[in-house]
């Protein structure tokens, strides 16, 4: 019965953004402009099998409503259809998540501290030649993985919450081989009274004199220009390694975060996507799947 209360929820919930807001994005100018088997039904689906069933392929989803929930949507269409009509609401799912994000945030966030950082989503490794959604995917290297990967990066700036992972302020999707400072730079670099955490790899000295003139601070660990004397490099090193460490420290909520959506949701593999629409899909329909269970557990 927990299970049905859930499906209900989410239905309930997909449907009131959908009215006020997404139904624009998907607008029909045909004649099927009000098909049996609704647009909120397909995304209630998606949300509720990805989120508390655990099936991360569509033809997971598909199996498992076909098996389980035929009592529930009795008008669901052929795997087929099925598949065309989610990648048309790729748009859709984007909007949902926005909307979490806009109008969903914890009462108990600080406005103050913020982090930022970015995650690889991927279509193939860099062994072979990228062919899927071209238009907004290329090569890219993940250090933290040592990894060549073709792929998309998500970019997010989250807000700090006492206990709990972090929530997300804004996010941005690009290619893989964007540098992530150059994100932050044409993006965030204009956010005024923050002290944003980060890593070494946004350090970056005219940046941080920018974002000062705002009243706002990016924080990184210590990273001593190339050819630093080792003697210099000794006089603050125990400065340093404190300084580095509480900054670490601060970020860690963020990586885990980032470990709770692979783990959950498996985001990061995007092997099996096979479009543009379909790799916004495998993207956004998790992230609203997971934050939705994220904003019940925390209310």
């Amino acid at each position: 019965m927990n299970n049905h209360s859930n499906l209900v929820k989410i239905y309930l919930f997909v449907c009131d953004a959908y009215e006020k807001e997404l139904k624009h994005s998907v607008q029909r100018f045909s004649n099927n402009n009000q098909p049996r088997f609704t647009d909120q039904e397909i995304m209630t689906i998606m949300l509720y099998c990805t989120g508390y069933e655990r099936r991360l392929t569509v033809k997971g989803v598909y199996d498992f409503t076909s098996r389980w929930l035929r009592s529930w949507f009795p008008l669901l269409p052929s795997y087929t259809a099925f598949v065309i009509r989610v990648n048309k609401l790729s748009e859709a799912f984007r909007g949902l998540f926005a909307i979490m994000l806009r109008d969903h945030a914890p009462h108990f966030h600080s406005e103050y501290f913020s982090m930022v950082d970015s995650m690889p989503v991927i279509t193939c490794s860099g062994k072979r030649s990228g062919k899927v959604a071209r238009e907004v995917t290329d090569k890219g290297y993940c250090s933290t993985k040592s990894l060549y990967y073709y792929g998309v990066k998500l970019h997010f700036l989250t807000c700090r919450v006492a206990g709990r992972l972090p929530f997300p302020e804004s996010f941005i999707i690009t290619p893989a081989s964007e540098n992530d400072l150059n994100v932050f730079r044409d993006n965030w670099s204009g956010i005024g009274g923050k002290v944003v955490f980060a890593d070494k790899a946004y350090i970056d000295s005219q940046m941080q004199q920018q974002m000062s003139c705002n009243g706002s601070h990016l924080l990184t660990p210590v990273k001593h220009p190339r050819k630093t004397a080792e003697r210099l490099k000794q006089i603050s090193k125990a400065a340093d390694d404190l300084f580095s460490r509480a900054v670490s420290s601060i970020r860690q909520p963020l990586e885990a975060l980032f470990a709770w959506l692979l783990e959950k949701s498996d985001i990061q593999r995007a092997s099996k996507v096979r479009s543009t629409n379909g790799l916004f899909v495998h993207i956004f329909a998790k992230l609203a799947a997971m934050f939705f269970i994220k904003l019940k557990t925390n209310s």
